[in-house]
């Protein structure tokens, strides 16, 4: 009968030889760095992120800015709250047509 290995085999020191080991040492270099790179990589899209959900938040509260200047100048730009705020300095709204002034040069 044939001798089966396990996997006892496969973790025995007499499998992972040096000679194994240094034949594949540019490979496992390599393998290092790519996992350096992927780490790296997954560090700055969470930073690209971070800052774009801010970028966002910040829009959000200058839209709300906006959009209560705006109501706020809709509202004091009606004709009757300019009224109330030129009533104060004697002035009044016109009634009537408008007239036009006409002023002749005396010589």
């Amino acid at each position: 009968m044939a001798k089966r290995k396990g996997i006892d085999g496969y973790f025995q020191l007499g499998f992972w030889t040096s000679d194994l080991v240094l034949k594949n040492l540019s490979f496992v270099i390599f393998l290092g760095l790519l996992a350096t790179v992927y780490i790296a990589n997954a560090h700055l899209a969470e930073r690209n992120v971070r800052k774009i959900q801010e970028l966002q938040k910040e829009i959000k509260e200058l839209r709300w800015y906006y959009m209560s200047l705006e109501s706020e100048n809709m509202f004091n730009s009606k004709l009757s709250e300019m009224a109330d705020r030129v009533r104060e300095d004697g002035l009044r709204p016109q009634r009537g047509k408008n007239r036009k002034i006409v002023v002749t040069e005396e010589p």
